[in-house]
Parts: C-alpha cells; sequence; structure tokens
C-alpha cells in the first residue's frame, strides 16, 4: 500500500489507473484543475478525515461541487444519492463492532465522475488499502472504470455489517436459550434494551443505504454504465439481507421479554397451585384441631373411649384423599 501526503493532506492513496493496471508515480493532489484522462483510465484518491481547506483542494482539482463537498464533511449525513451535472455524489454509512454492546457508525461519501473516483472516509476504521489491492489484481474488473470501484467501495462497507451481526445473533440466542430456563435477570432485561436501541438506530442510520443501492440498480445514472447495474444489484442484495437480520435480531429481543414473562407467570401459576392445594390439605386438620379447642364442659365426643383415634383416622382420611384428588389435576 502506498501512502502519500501532500502539504500534510490525510491522502491514504492517490493512484491513477490505464487498462486496469496502476501507474507507479501517485496521483499529485495540489488544487489544480487537471485534463481529462485517456478513455480506459480514471484516477482513484482516498481520504481519511480531511479538512474543509483540504477538501478545497481536491474539489478545486476534481471540479467537485460545493454542496457536495460540503456534506462529505458532514459525518451526520444519511446515506443519499446527488446528481451534479455529470457527476455522482454518494453518502454511505459504515458500521463496526465497539466495545460492550455498542456499534460505532462512520461515514464514506463517494464522488463519482468519468474518469475519477474520489472516497473521503470520516469516522471509519475499516481503510480500503485491502480493497484496494484485491481490485489491482484483477484488471479486467478494474478497467470496467471507476463505477465498478464504486460498486466495490459499497460492497466493502455493506460487508462490514456482517460482524456486528454475527456477535449480536450469538449473544441473543444465548439471552432467548437462558430465558427459556428462568426469569431474566434486572441486568439482562437492561441490556436487552439496551441492544434494541442500538438495533433501532442501525436500521435508522443504515436502512436509507437501500434506497440508494436501489437507486444505482434501476435509475439511469451519469457515469454508471448499464452493464455494472448488475454488480449494484448484488450490493442491494447484501444491504435487504442485513436489514432483514437485523429486524430478526430486534423482533427476537422483543419476544424474548415476552416469552420470558408467560414462562414466569406460568411457573407463578403452578406455584400458586401447589400452595392452595396444601393450604386445603392443611385446612381440614386445624378446622377439626379448633373445634376441640374450645373450652366447652359438655362435648359429648371428649367422653368416647375411641373419639381420638377415630379423628386421627377422619384427619388423615381426608387428608389423604384431597392429596390423591390434587395429584390427579396436577396441584402437587
Amino acid at each position: 500500500m502506498r501512502v502519500w501526503h501532500s502539504m500534510a493532506m490525510p491522502i491514504i492513496a492517490a493512484r491513477r489507473y490505464a487498462g486496469g493496471k496502476p501507474s507507479e508515480n501517485t496521483v499529485p493532489v495540489n488544487g489544480t484543475p487537471r485534463p481529462a484522462l485517456k478513455k480506459h483510465s480514471f484516477d482513484w484518491i482516498g481520504l481519511a478525515d480531511p479538512s474543509a481547506e483540504e477538501m478545497e483542494q481536491v474539489r478545486s482539482q476534481f471540479a467537485l461541487h460545493p454542496l457536495a463537498v460540503e456534506d462529505a464533511l458532514n459525518s451526520t449525513q444519511m446515506p443519499k444519492i446527488e446528481v451534479y451535472g455529470q457527476q455522482l455524489f454518494i453518502v454511505a454509512r459504515t458500521a463496526a463492532n465497539q466495545e460492550g454492546d455498542n456499534i460505532a457508525f462512520g461515514q464514506t461519501a463517494i464522488f463519482l465522475g468519468s474518469d475519477f473516483i474520489v472516497t473521503v472516509r470520516l469516522g471509519s476504521t475499516r481503510a480500503h488499502s485491502q480493497l484496494r489491492e484485491r481490485l489491482e489484481i484483477d484488471a479486467e474488473r478494474l478497467s470496467e472504470g471507476p463505477d465498478y470501484v464504486a460498486h466495490a467501495v459499497l460492497d466493502f462497507i455493506v460487508d462490514g455489517f456482517q460482524p456486528i451481526l454475527e456477535k449480536f445473533e450469538e449473544a441473543v440466542q444465548a439471552m432467548e436459550e437462558n430465558a427459556i430456563e428462568r426469569f431474566p435477570e434486572p441486568s439482562t432485561i437492561r441490556r436487552i434494551f439496551r441492544l434494541r436501541r442500538q438495533f433501532r438506530r442501525f436500521t435508522r442510520i443504515i436502512g436509507p443505504m437501500e434506497e440508494v443501492c436501489e437507486r444505482l440498480t434501476f435509475t439511469d445514472l451519469p457515469v454508471i454504465d448499464p452493464s455494472a447495474r448488475i454488480w449494484f444489484r448484488d450490493v442491494l442484495d447484501h444491504v435487504r439481507r442485513s436489514l432483514a437480520r437485523m429486524t430478526g435480531l430486534r423482533e427476537t429481543l422483543a419476544s424474548i421479554v415476552e416469552t420470558a414473562s408467560l414462562l414466569e407467570q406460568h411457573r407463578q401459576g403452578d406455584m400458586t397451585r401447589q400452595l392452595a392445594a396444601w393450604a386445603a390439605i392443611l385446612a381440614v386438620p386445624t378446622a377439626i384441631a379448633g373445634i376441640y379447642g374450645m373450652n366447652f364442659d359438655y362435648m359429648p365426643e371428649l367422653h368416647s373411649k375411641w373419639g381420638y383415634p377415630a379423628v386421627l383416622a377422619l384427619i388423615f382420611a381426608v387428608c389423604g384423599g384431597l392429596w390423591l384428588r390434587f395429584r390427579r389435576i396436577g396441584w402437587l
């Protein structure tokens, strides 16, 4: 990977490609308007977290629209695609795993012309160096022009969602299995609500990427060759699958709380029935003992020879009958 800095500009790479092959020299980025390149040639400039002054040099050199440059430096943009004459401006949002259950969101802006592509990364830790090296291996594909590179960058961004989805799928699955065994702990419930908030944010920020890819796939746009639409359709499919997986995770989290509540209610119902059954059984000797505990002189049973064993037999018989009855109906 070649890293080149001009006047401290955070240029990760500045290469010219002719026929799909990179040139030996870097492209100077100095704010001087450049002439049009030969057919099948284009420049790829990659910047990371540039300042407004640095972006102004790029704007002057590649005749970028000022509004697009302003949006490229605004890290809170939503995914979108805009047409400026014969140039396209694309904003894509990146996402990466962060410590804990947080998701780190970034932004990549793409300026696309007939013979150049400028990528501007803000807050994204995934550099395009490996992507660039992989593309340079396949000169035939790279010779298709900057629209193919734009597809590759978008595909690279969307593929970055997969580790996030895999991480949270494992966490949600573990919580779902634990919820079947016992009601979630308060800390788990708090984590569920934190995750639901993160998933809503992911869907809100990444969701518009679907519309961007749809326009690139189905709409006639400048500098997008009709033959390149099939590549953007592949990216669209990946975006849809990522959003569907995230929606599934949100629904699973909602069902965890609901299912755990139902199971807990069932467990509490079992306990309530058991307590009621034992209370009914114990009520029999309590009632009989209460009667014989009254202080009356004239109680015929007190003078009966078989009164005591008869009462005990009655207590055991009634309690035993109740116990068998409750066992049959599943209360004990």
